[in-house]
């Protein structure tokens, strides 16, 4: 279950949609000056997205640091920091030709030494994203300072593609090398290569980006600065668009049932399309560490408990689809309905739940859990509050704790310290890139946002991901990520 939207001005021109999105809207061509006024939710912990793979870090940090390739509107490559690039006949050695004369805001020169050290020392081991695209990759090569030659174990059909900005900014090598990634101080006042630098962090209130005046590409960027908002409250979100003091939002800015309203405003656009990159559904993960959830009967109780087309229903007005799996419909090469399905259905819960050795109490409670929730607005609180409903028919206990996104990743990803967590996934164009990072053993990593929190560990699942990871013909890939799910 998915659905998001942008609410942007009809006046802004020429501004790209924040992380991945890929859109840019322009009225009567590219307008120079001014501060765009923008909201985005919640606060960011860090801005680095090499280190986070967070929305509202990439909505940001996206402005501030540039990737090798970019996307364009039919999500094939083309240059950004690489210039040009040229893969081996035998797929096992990409040559990227670095673009000459980039610095980073701290004036440093870019060099090949930069995406060396970002591939083998970020990228690889510690973004969810690079740990599964990158799997291939044995060692970058830097004859000089403008060319790097990625070499791979066996072919990788993704790994140009994952280049892009949404799983690979490169990272300053002399201010990350030899320092712990996650507490670098860096990571709060970045030193990028982008369009935008770091003015102003108001902590709990705003931050401010100015322009580079040195940026690469020559004449670039057109706003002077961009100034993001940080509002918790979804009514005073859709008030200040209201007003104009927000001029653009992305990833669902305000509440579903606000959009009405808000379409009906001239100066307003809410444009739904533009996320089909992305692919994102709300999920249940289960901690399997918890000796209750471990048993694959309670996971398939809990399945049965909840109305997932009533959830749909309520919570964002059917906006979106009910999942069958961990490959959404929009994925469509990789997508199937040939899965076992969890039609809500309490009697069978309650009979699974039986079984498994739990039955209901004298006060009618099996057992107590706690439920948390990634903090990126209300549908998915009310998501949580749907799910929470939905255990007490049958008698389960639950819980929702509410926590901002630094202490939610805390307890999710280094802490391990929660039973189930209402949360989101983003295909980014590939099963190998979104998918695989939630159930293959080798993703379990303490302290990485969106890796396999659950503990989930399976020697078939296991199998499955690293054939695929090998494979090159792309139908049997296809086959594969259909078994998988």
């Amino acid at each position: 279950m998915a659905f998001s939207y942008f609410v942007r001005p009809l006046a802004v021109a020429a501004i790209v949609a924040a992380f991945g999105a890929g859109l840019s809207w322009a009225a009567d061509g590219p307008v120079r000056g001014g501060v765009l006024r923008a909201v985005v939710t919640p606060e960011p912990p860090i801005l680095v997205g090499a280190i986070s793979a967070s929305a509202p870090v990439g909505s940001v940090g996206s402005k501030i640091f540039d990737a090798l390739v970019d996307l364009d509107q039919d999500l094939k490559p083309r240059p950004e920091l690489a210039e040009s690039w040229t893969l081996s006949p035998d797929g096992l050695q990409l040559r990227l030709n670095l673009r000459k004369g980039v610095r980073w805001h701290d004036s440093h020169p870019f060099t090949s030494a930069d995406v060396r050290f970002s591939m083998l020392e970020v990228w690889k081991k510690i973004h969810p994203h690079g740990k599964v695209a990158f799997a291939n990759v044995e060692d970058v090569e830097t004859p000089d300072a403008h060319t790097a030659i990625i070499k791979l174990s066996r072919p990788s059909p993704i790994v140009l593609f994952a280049l892009n900005g949404t799983s690979s900014t490169v990272l300053p090598r002399h201010l990350y090398e030899g320092t712990d990634l996650f507490a670098n101080p860096h990571n709060v006042a970045p030193v990028g290569t982008g369009p935008f630098r770091l003015k102003k962090w108001a902590h709990g209130d705003y931050i401010e980006l100015e322009r580079n005046p040195d940026y690469w590409d020559q004449g670039k960027p057109y706003l002077d600065g961009i100034v993001y908002r940080f509002v918790s409250d979804a009514t005073m979100r859709a008030a200040g668009f209201e007003r104009g003091d927000i001029q653009y939002g992305a990833l669902s800015p305000i509440d579903i049932n606000d959009l009405d309203r808000i379409r009906k405003l001239p100066n307003l656009v809410v444009e739904t399309r533009g996320y089909e990159f992305l692919s994102s559904s709300s999920l249940l993960e289960f901690n399997v560490r918890n000796p209750i959830l471990k048993d694959v009967r309670v996971r398939r109780a809990i399945a049965h408990a909840i109305d997932r087309s009533n959830l749909l229903h309520v919570v964002s007005r059917d906006f979106g689809k009910v999942s069958t799996g961990p490959i959404p419909s929009s994925l469509t090469r990789y997508y199937t309905d040939d899965v076992p399905k969890y039609d809500f259905d309490p009697k069978a819960a309650e009979r699974l739940l039986d079984e498994a050795g739990f039955p209901r109490g004298r006060n009618g409670v099996r057992f107590s859990v706690k439920i948390d929730w990634v903090p990126f607005g209300d549908r998915i609180f009310r998501s949580a509050e749907f799910v929470r409903q939905s255990l007490k028919r049958v008698g389960i206990d639950a819980e929702v704790r509410n926590q901002d996104l630094a202490r939610y990743f805390q307890r999710i990803y280094t802490d391990y310290d929660f039973d189930m967590s209402v949360t989101t996934i983003s295909m980014f164009g590939d099963p190998q890139i979104g998918a695989e990072r939630f159930v293959w053993s080798k993703t379990i990593l303490k302290g990485v946002p969106f890796s396999n929190a659950s503990g989930y560990s399976s020697p078939a699942v296991d199998g499955l991901i690293e054939t695929a990871h090998a494979e090159g013909d792309e139908e049997r890939r296809i086959d594969l990520y259909k078994q998988l799910q």
